[in-house]
């Protein structure tokens, strides 16, 4: 097998040669020379642009969520920042005001790249509109080809976007889960607090016992009324701590049920709005089908016309012939 030269010296003199024969300047034969050491970039489409932009947003999107992701998922982490106590109703606010701050941003970046999404498809729209010729079919096959070529530059688009926000999507989910997690124990814990309620009743109990045991040595007649009135608001005291460490109970279970339905709505909208772009997409492929439809009949209605006169045009055609026949039979 012949081995591989290298003729790029040769087709430079043949270049070189050419540009002779047509008298070309020196100053343009340089330049035609040195366009073979520095190629000129190619100029791209404004489609091409707009697309990398688009990419470019998404990117920044993505990088965005990737840099905030464990200050996001981390809800002690944020309270130990911000120097927050670690009460659950602090928490469970504390993680409403971030998402608040982290949606409003995730949303610009979603909105932006949404809007330039949707012009490029405008672009497509048109330029697909404007190739199309008589009775809607395409006059050039390479124009569909790059209309094609498009149309799955901006599917991979979509289908980017889409990931980084189903992405946030899961940030959330976990995020609200892990606050979840952290409060439910403390929940558990609380009812703890009533038996040291009752530890230092008792101790001050005792203590007013040993006191009682001095003034019942002086007086006797005096002390026994004291301590079964002080014993009294004793235990009307812990009944009330018993009380409002239930009615804490409850309004913890209550904004506990209030951040996971707020959660639950997040979600329940994504998959929503999911849904809404899906019935989008469906509805312009029946548009588009049912265009077809019609263009396909008008085609057929115009066969069924040129079949009609072609089949009287065949029998003219018989009539001509037989008639002749019986004339050049009769002439002979």
């Amino acid at each position: 097998m012949a081995k591989a030269r290298d003729r790029t010296e040769d087709f430079k003199d043949a270049a070189r040669r050419a540009a002779l024969n047509l008298e070309y300047d020196e100053a343009k034969i340089v330049a035609i020379m040195a366009s073979f050491i520095m190629h000129k970039s190619l100029e791209r489409s404004i489609f091409t642009k707009a697309a990398l932009k688009t990419l470019e947003s998404i990117r920044a999107l993505e990088q965005f969520l990737s840099k905030h992701k464990k200050d996001y998922v981390d809800v002690h982490r944020i309270t130990e920042k911000r120097g927050i106590a670690s009460s659950m109703r602090q928490i469970l606010w504390s993680c409403l005001d971030l998402d608040k701050i982290y949606i409003l941003q995730v949303t610009v970046f979603i909105k932006a790249c949404k809007e330039q999404i949707d012009v490029l498809k405008n672009s497509i729209n048109n330029e697909e509109a404007n190739s199309k010729g008589w009775l809607g079919i395409r006059s050039d096959s390479s124009n569909a080809d790059t209309i094609a070529h498009k149309h799955g530059v901006v599917l991979i688009l979509s289908e980017k976007l889409h990931s980084v926000t189903s992405q946030f999507d899961q940030l959330r989910a976990v995020r609200f889960r892990d606050a979840i997690n952290r409060v439910t124990p403390r929940r558990k814990l609380k009812p703890k607090g009533p038996t040291v309620a009752e530890s230092s009743t008792s101790g001050n109990i005792d203590s007013r016992e040993v006191s009682n045991t001095g003034i019942r040595q002086t007086d006797d007649a005096q002390a026994q009324p004291i301590r079964f009135q002080q014993q009294y608001l004793d235990d009307e005291t812990h009944a009330l701590q018993v009380e409002l460490a239930t009615m804490l109970d409850a309004v913890q279970d209550t904004e506990t049920k209030m951040v996971e339905m707020s959660a639950l709505n997040h979600l329940m909208s994504t998959h929503v709005l999911q849904q809404a772009q899906q019935i989008e997409f469906l509805y312009e492929q029946a548009v588009e089908a049912t265009n077809n439809v019609v263009l396909g009949n008008k085609e057929l209605s115009q066969a069924i016309q040129r079949n009609s006169s072609s089949r009287t045009f065949l029998l003219l055609f018989l009539f001509v012939l037989t008639f002749s026949v019986l004339f050049l039979d009769w002439y002979s």
